[in-house]
């Protein structure tokens, strides 16, 4: 440290300046030439409890806040790239099987859990004890100033920016009991435009305090209070949340239960018997399409969604209801979203035989909104000489191309098709292994049409039956229209994906988010400020002098203090006890600090503001107030 300081000492010389005798750099500065020693400046060594300290006082400063605030929205952002095992499993799954080497590299990262990993949950707890720290020292300075008097009226007001004067004339015989008069107005007045205010007489004469705006820093702390509000109540709700994915089937119905659902995330509190007990059944699912036209893009697009249900709960009637896009249904303290549709064509399968090994609707999933080519799997573990495995094209307005390929060219039921490739083996569900329905392993199977089998896929029209390879039996497309139908716009079930949410939290979200909202509105335009009225008798006149001061930027200050001066002019002639002097006849203002009388002409009756700082003014006002004590 005392090289350091040579060094310095070496280079002032070099420059030419002594810094030892100049008078604007004091020798305790961190540049000075130190103490008459000449070592440098040491700084204290800090043991553990102090480098604690001073770790508490970064992490809980505003800075530290807001920087984390940043943070926490840059590390949302892969939760909504990213699709999340809470949410959307199913798309988990495909995105594993569509990226089988990156996948474990991002679940590692938690990239897929986002929300639950434990990075996310180390910025969301360091963003909670920071706003803390921050905000809870900033409670108690706040109400030690509510507590507070205004501040005592500077000696020299004319220091100050946004500053006015007036001279009145005294109507009686004692000057001094007309500026203690002119004062009490002046209070009064503040008080009506609900200033704080406080007296401040002497000798010398009278004078008001009176400051307001402090709704301004109460604002800010609720702003941060309602933020943490979110924060707790985000956390503690999320414990006793639970969101649920559920396909059903038209014509089937979904129970409020575990095991009716297709995959479930709950919080570590919500018990097994936590979920309310209801039941709905969709109904019907209607949908709107734009006529097809060659050559418009706008061709097949979908216009509204929305999937009719009946719903059944405990001492409550059935009602209908629907469920639409950004239009939950709400059932038991539940909200019920649709998620996502698509065809569910009803396949049979029969043994040579003739017993009915396989009925189901099998939901397809959609690969092309505007045309919904879906794709599906089959799987019959049972009743043939093998376990078979079906992989299905479904089109619901088939047509061939150049290649002989089929495509869809439309999303509505027009000319449904529906294709099969076969394949033959181990479908790997008798290990007890979870199998998702959506997948297909191969692995283990042969195929038996399809591909390069030499043998053509199935290929079924709603209603059409063909044989199985091997005379293993049948398979049907099973036609659901009704028997007088005279078109297939019904002959293909519909499916809706549905997600059940529950989160207790979400009333107290909604409440301190609009507490926020209010202290952020409180913050941004409650002007801070103070005000001053002061009264001197001077050659037997009462001399006013009126100034402002604004913590902050306040463009409205100087407005604020030509009105405070007005409206005061009006009540005191309405009182009687002086009377205002014509601009023309007004004394000249005089130069304190010179102790000259300018040139009445130069110098004006109302200040012209000038590029003074706020900082500079509030130390000029400090100044001032030191120096009347």
């Amino acid at each position: 440290m005392r090289e350091g300081s040579k060094k310095r000492e070496g280079s002032k010389k070099q420059a030419g300046v002594d810094r030892s005798t100049d008078p604007l750099r004091p020798s305790d500065h961190i540049d000075g030439d130190g103490d008459a020693r000449g070592d440098g400046v040491d700084s204290p060594k800090l043991n553990v409890v102090g480098w604690l300290r001073w770790g508490w006082r970064q992490l809980t400063s505003m800075r530290t806040a807001l920087v984390l605030l940043l943070i926490l929205a840059i590390a949302a952002i892969p939760g909504s790239i990213f699709p999340q095992r809470m949410a959307d499993p199913n798309g988990v799954t495909q995105w594993k099987a569509d990226h089988p080497d990156l996948f474990p590299i991002l679940d590692g990262m938690q990239l897929f859990d986002v929300y639950l990993s434990a990075w996310f949950s180390a910025i969301y707890l360091l963003l909670f004890l920071s706003l803390v720290g921050c905000v809870i020292p900033r409670i108690k300075h706040h109400l030690k100033a509510l507590r507070s008097r205004p501040p005592r009226t500077p000696v020299r007001l004319g220091r100050l920016d946004d500053h006015r004067e007036a001279t009145r004339t005294v109507a009686g015989s004692d000057p001094r009991a007309a500026a203690e008069q002119s004062i009490a107005i002046a209070e009064k007045q503040l008080r009506a435009l609900r200033y704080r205010v406080q007296r401040y007489d002497d000798k010398r004469g009278f004078s008001v305090s009176a400051e307001r705006g402090y709704a301004r820093e109460t604002g800010n702390l609720l702003f941060h209070l309602a933020l943490l509000g979110v924060l707790v109540s985000v956390g503690v709700g999320g414990s006793f949340a639970y969101t649920g994915q559920r396909v059903v089937v038209q014509g089937t119905s979904f129970v409020n239960t575990l095991l009716d659902y297709s995959s479930m995330n709950r919080g570590r509190f919500v018990s097994d018997d936590a979920l309310a007990p209801y039941r709905m059944t969709l109904d019907s699912f209607d949908v709107t399409y734009q006529p097809f036209e060659p050559g418009k893009s706008s061709s097949g697009q979908a216009g509204d969604f929305a999937a009719n249900v009946t719903v059944s709960e405990p001492g409550q009637k059935e009602h209908k209801a629907a469920v639409q896009v950004n239009h939950p249904l709400g059932i038991a303290g539940d909200r019920v979203y649709l998620l996502g549709n698509g065809y569910a064509p009803t396949i049979t399968v029969h043994n040579a035989k003739g017993d009915v090994v396989f009925h189901d609707s099998v939901p397809f999933l959609p690969q092309n909104n505007s045309t919904m080519m879906s794709i599906g799997i089959v799987k019959v573990a049972d009743g043939l000489p093998e376990q078979l495995g079906l992989q299905g094209f479904f089109y619901p307005t088939s047509a061939k191309l150049a290649t002989g390929a089929l495509t869809s060219v439309y999303p509505d039921l027009i000319n449904p098709t529906l294709t099969l490739n076969v394949f033959a083996g181990d479908l790997g569900i008798d290990d007890g292994t979870p199998r998702s329905v959506y997948v297909l392993d191969t692995g283990s199977m042969t195929q038996l049409t399809g591909g390069k089998t030499g043998t053509k896929s199935i290929e079924l029209a709603p209603g059409e039956t063909t044989a199985l390879p091997n005379g293993m039996g049948t398979i049907t497309f099973d036609n659901e229209a009704p028997k007088d139908a005279k078109d297939y716009s019904q002959s293909v079930k519909r499916y809706v994906s549905l997600q059940i949410h529950h989160d207790p939290s979400e009333q107290w979200v909604l409440i301190f988010a609009v507490v926020a909202l209010l202290g952020l509105v409180l913050a941004l335009f409650v002007p801070r400020r103070r005000m001053w009225v002061k009264a001197t008798v001077v050659d037997g006149a009462v001399h006013l002098e009126y100034a402002g001061l604004a913590r902050g930027e306040d463009p409205t200050l100087a407005a604020a203090v030509e009105d405070l001066r007005d409206g005061h002019g009006r009540l005191l002639d309405a009182d009687g006890a002086t009377v205002a002097v014509p601009e023309a006849d007004t004394a000249p203002e005089t130069d304190r600090d010179a102790g000259k009388v300018p040139d009445t002409a130069a110098v004006p009756e109302t200040a012209t503001p000038t590029n003074q700082s706020p900082m500079t003014a509030d130390a000029s006002t400090r100044s001032a107030t030191d120096s009347g004590k």
